[in-house]
Protein backbone atom coordinates (compact mmCIF):
# COMPACT_ATOMS: atom_id res chain seq x y z
CA UNK A 1 0.00 0.00 0.00
CA UNK A 2 1.34 3.44 -0.99
CA UNK A 3 0.32 5.12 2.31
CA UNK A 4 2.16 2.47 4.37
CA UNK A 5 5.32 2.43 2.28
CA UNK A 6 5.59 6.22 1.98
CA UNK A 7 3.65 7.69 4.94
CA UNK A 8 5.33 11.13 4.82
CA UNK A 9 4.95 11.47 1.07
CA UNK A 10 1.33 10.34 1.35
CA UNK A 11 0.47 13.04 3.92
CA UNK A 12 2.36 15.68 1.91
CA UNK A 13 0.28 14.82 -1.15
CA UNK A 14 -2.94 14.91 0.88
CA UNK A 15 -2.18 18.31 2.44
CA UNK A 16 -1.02 19.65 -0.92
CA UNK A 17 -4.28 18.59 -2.51
CA UNK A 18 -6.24 20.23 0.30
CA UNK A 19 -4.18 23.39 -0.04
CA UNK A 20 -4.63 23.56 -3.81
CA UNK A 21 -8.35 22.95 -3.44
CA UNK A 22 -8.55 25.79 -0.93
CA UNK A 23 -6.67 28.16 -3.22
CA UNK A 24 -8.83 27.24 -6.20
CA UNK A 25 -11.96 27.65 -4.10
CA UNK A 26 -10.84 31.11 -3.01
CA UNK A 27 -10.11 32.11 -6.59
CA UNK A 28 -13.53 30.88 -7.74
CA UNK A 29 -15.17 32.76 -4.89
CA UNK A 30 -13.35 35.96 -5.82
CA UNK A 31 -14.26 35.54 -9.49
CA UNK A 32 -17.89 34.82 -8.70
CA UNK A 33 -18.05 37.89 -6.48
CA UNK A 34 -16.38 40.05 -9.12
CA UNK A 35 -19.01 38.94 -11.63
CA UNK A 36 -21.67 40.28 -9.29
CA UNK A 37 -19.69 43.34 -8.23
CA UNK A 38 -20.55 46.96 -8.85
CA UNK A 39 -17.83 47.18 -11.52
CA UNK A 40 -15.35 48.61 -9.03
CA UNK A 41 -15.21 51.98 -7.34
CA UNK A 42 -15.58 55.29 -9.09
CA UNK A 43 -17.98 56.59 -11.70
CA UNK A 44 -17.86 54.87 -15.09
CA UNK A 45 -19.56 54.56 -18.46
CA UNK A 46 -20.77 51.09 -19.36
CA UNK A 47 -20.39 49.94 -22.97
CA UNK A 48 -22.62 47.34 -24.59
CA UNK A 49 -21.82 46.15 -28.12
CA UNK A 50 -24.42 45.00 -30.63
CA UNK A 51 -22.56 43.55 -33.58
CA UNK A 52 -23.96 41.73 -36.60
CA UNK A 53 -27.53 40.56 -37.29
CA UNK A 54 -29.86 40.85 -34.32
CA UNK A 55 -31.06 37.30 -33.75
CA UNK A 56 -31.44 37.16 -29.97
CA UNK A 57 -31.88 39.85 -27.31
CA UNK A 58 -31.17 37.89 -24.12
CA UNK A 59 -27.52 38.85 -23.61
CA UNK A 60 -28.12 42.54 -24.34
CA UNK A 61 -31.11 42.66 -21.98
CA UNK A 62 -29.02 41.11 -19.20
CA UNK A 63 -26.19 43.60 -19.76
CA UNK A 64 -28.57 46.57 -19.74
CA UNK A 65 -30.07 45.35 -16.47
CA UNK A 66 -26.62 44.89 -14.86
CA UNK A 67 -25.51 48.38 -15.83
CA UNK A 68 -28.82 49.89 -14.73
CA UNK A 69 -28.50 48.32 -11.29
CA UNK A 70 -24.78 49.10 -10.83
CA UNK A 71 -24.36 52.29 -8.80
CA UNK A 72 -20.93 53.06 -10.27
CA UNK A 73 -22.29 53.08 -13.84
CA UNK A 74 -23.49 56.62 -14.46
CA UNK A 75 -24.26 56.27 -18.18
CA UNK A 76 -24.35 53.63 -20.90
CA UNK A 77 -23.10 53.64 -24.48
CA UNK A 78 -24.74 51.13 -26.81
CA UNK A 79 -22.27 50.61 -29.66
CA UNK A 80 -24.14 49.42 -32.76
CA UNK A 81 -22.63 47.80 -35.82
CA UNK A 82 -25.65 45.99 -37.19
CA UNK A 83 -27.84 45.88 -40.31
CA UNK A 84 -30.79 44.97 -38.09
CA UNK A 85 -32.46 41.60 -37.74
CA UNK A 86 -35.43 39.97 -36.07
CA UNK A 87 -38.46 42.12 -35.29
CA UNK A 88 -39.01 40.70 -31.80
CA UNK A 89 -35.39 41.00 -30.54
CA UNK A 90 -35.10 44.55 -31.88
CA UNK A 91 -38.30 45.56 -30.13
CA UNK A 92 -37.24 43.91 -26.88
CA UNK A 93 -33.93 45.79 -26.75
CA UNK A 94 -35.65 49.08 -27.64
CA UNK A 95 -38.15 48.56 -24.83
CA UNK A 96 -35.42 47.78 -22.30
CA UNK A 97 -33.45 50.89 -23.28
CA UNK A 98 -36.64 52.92 -22.78
CA UNK A 99 -36.78 51.55 -19.23
CA UNK A 100 -33.13 52.35 -18.55
CA UNK A 101 -33.32 56.00 -19.69
CA UNK A 102 -35.78 56.65 -16.86
CA UNK A 103 -32.84 56.14 -14.49
CA UNK A 104 -29.64 56.62 -16.50
CA UNK A 105 -28.36 58.24 -19.66
CA UNK A 106 -28.07 55.96 -22.68
CA UNK A 107 -26.18 57.11 -25.79
CA UNK A 108 -26.25 55.11 -29.02
CA UNK A 109 -22.97 55.08 -30.95
CA UNK A 110 -23.29 54.07 -34.59
CA UNK A 111 -20.33 52.41 -36.27
CA UNK A 112 -20.15 51.42 -39.93
CA UNK A 113 -23.83 50.48 -40.06
CA UNK A 114 -26.84 50.88 -37.78
CA UNK A 115 -29.74 50.35 -40.12
CA UNK A 116 -33.30 49.07 -39.85
CA UNK A 117 -33.45 47.10 -36.56
CA UNK A 118 -30.08 48.62 -35.65
CA UNK A 119 -31.61 52.08 -35.91
CA UNK A 120 -34.78 50.87 -34.16
CA UNK A 121 -32.64 50.10 -31.10
CA UNK A 122 -30.74 53.39 -31.29
CA UNK A 123 -33.99 55.35 -31.38
CA UNK A 124 -34.78 54.25 -27.84
CA UNK A 125 -31.76 56.05 -26.35
CA UNK A 126 -31.37 59.60 -25.04
CA UNK A 127 -28.89 60.62 -27.73
CA UNK A 128 -27.56 59.17 -30.98
CA UNK A 129 -24.03 59.76 -32.29
CA UNK A 130 -23.12 58.67 -35.82
CA UNK A 131 -20.19 58.96 -38.18
CA UNK A 132 -20.74 61.11 -41.27
CA UNK A 133 -20.70 58.00 -43.47
CA UNK A 134 -22.54 55.61 -41.17
CA UNK A 135 -25.16 53.60 -43.08
CA UNK A 136 -28.37 54.12 -41.19
CA UNK A 137 -32.08 54.58 -41.78
CA UNK A 138 -33.59 51.73 -43.82
CA UNK A 139 -36.78 52.21 -41.82
CA UNK A 140 -39.00 49.42 -43.00
CA UNK A 141 -39.93 45.77 -42.85
CA UNK A 142 -38.86 43.02 -45.23
CA UNK A 143 -40.66 39.73 -45.62
CA UNK A 144 -39.77 36.99 -48.04
CA UNK A 145 -39.40 33.33 -48.84
CA UNK A 146 -37.88 31.12 -51.53
CA UNK A 147 -40.21 29.39 -53.96
CA UNK A 148 -38.81 25.90 -54.64
CA UNK A 149 -41.75 24.67 -56.71
CA UNK A 150 -39.77 24.33 -59.96
CA UNK A 151 -36.95 22.52 -58.18
CA UNK A 152 -39.39 20.05 -56.63
CA UNK A 153 -40.83 19.34 -60.09
CA UNK A 154 -37.37 18.60 -61.51
CA UNK A 155 -36.44 16.15 -58.79
CA UNK A 156 -39.87 14.53 -58.73
CA UNK A 157 -40.76 15.61 -55.20
CA UNK A 158 -44.44 16.26 -54.49
CA UNK A 159 -45.11 17.89 -51.11
CA UNK A 160 -48.41 16.92 -49.46
CA UNK A 161 -50.03 19.37 -47.04
CA UNK A 162 -53.13 18.85 -44.92
CA UNK A 163 -54.21 22.07 -43.20
CA UNK A 164 -56.99 23.33 -40.99
CA UNK A 165 -57.28 26.78 -42.54
CA UNK A 166 -56.62 28.73 -45.72
CA UNK A 167 -53.53 30.50 -44.42
CA UNK A 168 -51.98 27.74 -42.32
CA UNK A 169 -49.21 27.01 -44.85
CA UNK A 170 -48.81 30.59 -46.04
CA UNK A 171 -45.32 31.16 -47.42
CA UNK A 172 -44.86 27.51 -48.33
CA UNK A 173 -41.84 27.05 -50.63
CA UNK A 174 -43.65 24.22 -52.38
CA UNK A 175 -46.18 26.36 -54.26
CA UNK A 176 -46.93 29.77 -55.70
CA UNK A 177 -48.48 32.25 -53.29
CA UNK A 178 -52.12 33.16 -53.96
CA UNK A 179 -53.32 36.74 -54.40
CA UNK A 180 -55.28 36.61 -51.15
CA UNK A 181 -52.17 35.39 -49.30
CA UNK A 182 -50.11 38.25 -50.75
CA UNK A 183 -52.77 40.75 -49.63
CA UNK A 184 -52.83 39.19 -46.15
CA UNK A 185 -49.05 39.35 -45.79
CA UNK A 186 -48.90 42.90 -47.13
CA UNK A 187 -51.36 43.97 -44.42
CA UNK A 188 -49.31 42.09 -41.82
CA UNK A 189 -46.10 43.79 -43.00
CA UNK A 190 -47.76 47.21 -42.94
CA UNK A 191 -48.82 46.69 -39.32
CA UNK A 192 -45.27 45.81 -38.24
CA UNK A 193 -43.99 48.77 -40.25
CA UNK A 194 -46.33 51.10 -38.36
CA UNK A 195 -44.93 49.76 -35.10
CA UNK A 196 -41.46 50.76 -36.34
CA UNK A 197 -42.60 54.26 -37.32
CA UNK A 198 -44.43 54.77 -34.03
CA UNK A 199 -41.40 53.64 -31.99
CA UNK A 200 -39.10 56.08 -33.79
CA UNK A 201 -41.55 58.95 -33.44
CA UNK A 202 -41.80 58.23 -29.73
CA UNK A 203 -38.10 57.65 -29.12
CA UNK A 204 -36.93 60.64 -31.16
CA UNK A 205 -39.82 62.91 -30.14
CA UNK A 206 -40.75 63.48 -33.78
CA UNK A 207 -44.10 63.87 -35.48
CA UNK A 208 -45.23 60.52 -36.84
CA UNK A 209 -46.07 62.04 -40.22
CA UNK A 210 -42.49 63.30 -40.51
CA UNK A 211 -41.12 59.82 -39.86
CA UNK A 212 -43.55 58.26 -42.33
CA UNK A 213 -42.16 60.42 -45.16
CA UNK A 214 -38.72 58.81 -44.86
CA UNK A 215 -39.84 55.36 -43.69
CA UNK A 216 -39.75 53.84 -47.16
CA UNK A 217 -36.70 51.62 -46.63
CA UNK A 218 -34.17 54.15 -47.94
CA UNK A 219 -30.70 54.14 -46.42
CA UNK A 220 -29.17 57.39 -45.16
CA UNK A 221 -25.71 58.62 -44.29
CA UNK A 222 -25.06 59.78 -40.76
CA UNK A 223 -25.01 63.37 -42.01
CA UNK A 224 -28.37 63.01 -43.77
CA UNK A 225 -29.87 61.39 -40.69
CA UNK A 226 -28.74 64.31 -38.54
CA UNK A 227 -30.42 66.83 -40.86
CA UNK A 228 -33.64 64.81 -40.65
CA UNK A 229 -33.53 64.65 -36.85
CA UNK A 230 -32.76 60.94 -36.67
CA UNK A 231 -29.28 61.57 -35.23
CA UNK A 232 -28.19 64.14 -32.61
CA UNK A 233 -24.46 64.47 -33.19
CA UNK A 234 -21.77 63.59 -35.70
CA UNK A 235 -18.86 61.88 -34.00
CA UNK A 236 -17.03 58.65 -33.30
CA UNK A 237 -17.18 56.15 -30.45
CA UNK A 238 -14.98 58.29 -28.17
CA UNK A 239 -17.26 61.27 -28.75
CA UNK A 240 -20.22 59.13 -27.73
CA UNK A 241 -18.44 58.03 -24.55
CA UNK A 242 -17.57 61.64 -23.74
CA UNK A 243 -21.16 62.75 -24.30
CA UNK A 244 -22.56 59.92 -22.18
CA UNK A 245 -20.12 60.56 -19.34
CA UNK A 246 -20.77 64.29 -19.15
CA UNK A 247 -24.54 63.86 -19.38
CA UNK A 248 -24.22 61.26 -16.62
CA UNK A 249 -22.47 63.80 -14.39
CA UNK A 250 -18.94 62.38 -14.54
CA UNK A 251 -16.20 64.96 -13.97
CA UNK A 252 -12.63 64.54 -15.19
CA UNK A 253 -11.38 61.42 -16.98
CA UNK A 254 -14.06 59.02 -18.14
CA UNK A 255 -13.44 55.30 -17.61
CA UNK A 256 -15.35 52.72 -19.65
CA UNK A 257 -16.24 49.20 -18.60
CA UNK A 258 -17.72 46.30 -20.52
CA UNK A 259 -20.05 43.59 -19.17
CA UNK A 260 -18.40 40.56 -17.62
CA UNK A 261 -18.43 37.85 -20.23
CA UNK A 262 -19.43 34.37 -19.11
CA UNK A 263 -17.07 31.54 -19.91
CA UNK A 264 -18.60 29.00 -22.25
CA UNK A 265 -17.83 25.37 -22.72
CA UNK A 266 -16.73 24.32 -26.18
CA UNK A 267 -20.05 22.51 -26.67
CA UNK A 268 -22.09 25.62 -25.82
CA UNK A 269 -19.89 27.74 -28.07
CA UNK A 270 -20.47 25.35 -30.95
CA UNK A 271 -24.18 25.27 -30.21
CA UNK A 272 -24.44 29.08 -30.25
CA UNK A 273 -22.37 29.27 -33.42
CA UNK A 274 -24.69 26.74 -35.00
CA UNK A 275 -27.70 28.79 -33.89
CA UNK A 276 -26.29 31.87 -35.59
CA UNK A 277 -25.65 29.92 -38.76
CA UNK A 278 -29.17 28.51 -38.64
CA UNK A 279 -30.58 32.04 -38.31
CA UNK A 280 -28.50 33.16 -41.27
CA UNK A 281 -29.79 30.28 -43.36
CA UNK A 282 -33.35 31.08 -42.31
CA UNK A 283 -32.99 34.63 -43.54
CA UNK A 284 -31.69 33.54 -46.92
CA UNK A 285 -33.81 30.50 -47.68
CA UNK A 286 -37.04 30.44 -45.67
CA UNK A 287 -40.05 32.54 -44.80
CA UNK A 288 -39.02 35.45 -42.58
CA UNK A 289 -40.03 38.88 -41.33
CA UNK A 290 -37.33 41.28 -40.24
CA UNK A 291 -36.22 44.84 -39.58
CA UNK A 292 -33.20 44.24 -41.78
CA UNK A 293 -31.15 46.09 -44.36
CA UNK A 294 -29.63 43.59 -46.78
CA UNK A 295 -29.03 44.42 -50.45
CA UNK A 296 -28.72 40.67 -51.18
CA UNK A 297 -32.50 40.19 -51.09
Amino acid sequence: MFSRRHPYLFFILIFSAIGISGILGSILLIVSKSDRSDFGKGDKVGVIEIIGPIADSKAVLEDLKKFREASSIKAIVVRINSPGGGVGPSQEIYREIQKVIKEKIVVASMGAIAASGGYYIAAGSNKIVANPGTITGSIGVIMGYTNLEKLFEKIGLTPVVIKSGEYKDIGSPARTMTSSEKAFLQRFTNLIHQQFVKAIAQGRNLEQTKVEKIADGRILTGEEAKVLGLVDQIGNFEDAVELAGRLGGIKGRIITVYPHKKKYSILKYLAESSAKEIFKQMLHSSFFTAYLYSPAF
